[in-house]
């Protein structure tokens, strides 16, 4: 599919920022400056992330209307659950930073909301059994690992290497199983067209001459080998070297140097989850 800048910027960013928002709810013990500038960066990447996301919409000041289909729709279930963490999380925010002494009872809610946002979040995607890719377990727990790795680094928790193995293993599992997606749900033209049951089907003549809104969003073409590359590239930036540097040192300036690379290899991982995934409405155009 293709890997438009807005979704990319939408799941990475506001990923770190609930990551973060919940790490700080339950762990982080800081007031002061260090609180006002760590809540501030948990409350700024999940926020500019949200707003990213209404780049995408055909009518981005019509994006209130996506909190109303909350029955049938993850995108506003995670709409609302944003909300309410923000919401929730405020007061402890306020509290830690201004030294108040409030209760911080809320916390604990507002870190199980931020959890839920991610999980909404991942499955907006999940759901699509028209991208078998993303139609497995390992798209939600690579969601997570993502969210919950930056969040640990970004507070300065101690078991942020760890973290960021259990990311590695679980972008490697999502790209090991989503190589072979799409043969085991069995996709072919045959079952995209319904005439499967005919004998086997193809492209006699393409049902248009010039592109289209299809072709232009659910197919999209990247070649093995620079695949290939750019999940070692993904993987050394998202996991490796941040991992390696937080080990040797926990001073905040590195701990900043990690976050940014970790950002470099998750924007390049993110890219490639939209870019290797299949849409089977490729197969009605005779495109995989």
């Amino acid at each position: 599919m293709h890997p438009a800048p807005s979704v990319l910027v939408f799941t990475v960013l506001s990923g770190l920022g609930f990551g973060t928002l919940a790490f700080l709810a339950l762990f982080a013990h800081l007031y002061g400056l260090p609180a006002l500038l760590l809540w501030g960066l948990g409350y700024g990447f999940a926020i500019v992330g949200l707003l990213a996301s209404t780049f995408h919409l055909g009518h981005p000041e019509r994006a209130w209307r996506a909190f109303s289909q909350w029955r049938t729709s993850w995108l506003s279930r995670e709409g609302i659950a944003a909300v309410a963490t923000l919401t929730v999380l405020a007061p402890v925010a306020l509290s830690d930073w201004l030294e108040l002494g409030w209760s911080r009872a809320p916390a604990t809610l507002g870190a199980a909301l931020a959890l839920v946002t991610i999980g909404t979040t991942s499955m907006i995607y999940t759901q699509l059994k028209t991208v078998p890719r993303w139609n497995h377990w390992t798209t939600p727990v690579q969601f997570f690992a993502f969210a919950l790795a930056g969040g640990a680094m970004l507070t300065g928790q101690g078991i942020a290497p760890v973290m960021l193995g259990l990311l590695a293993l679980a972008v490697m599992a999502h790209w090991q199983y989503g190589d072979r997606r799409f043969a085991e749900v069995g996709a072919s033209m045959g079952s995209a067209t319904g005439l499967g049951a005919l004998g086997k089907v193809s492209v006699f003549d393409p049902a248009h001459t010039a592109g289209n809104y299809l072709m232009r969003e659910m197919i999209f073409v990247v070649g093995r080998k620079h695949a290939a590359k750019l999940r070692v590239i993904a993987l050394v930036l998202a996991c490796v070297i941040p991992a390696l540097i937080l080990v040797v040192s926990a001073h905040p300036v590195a701990i900043g140097a990690a976050v940014m690379i970790h950002l470099i290899g998750a924007f390049a991982a993110r890219w490639l989850f939209f870019a290797e995934a299949e849409h089977v409405v490729g197969l009605y155009y005779g495109k995989r």
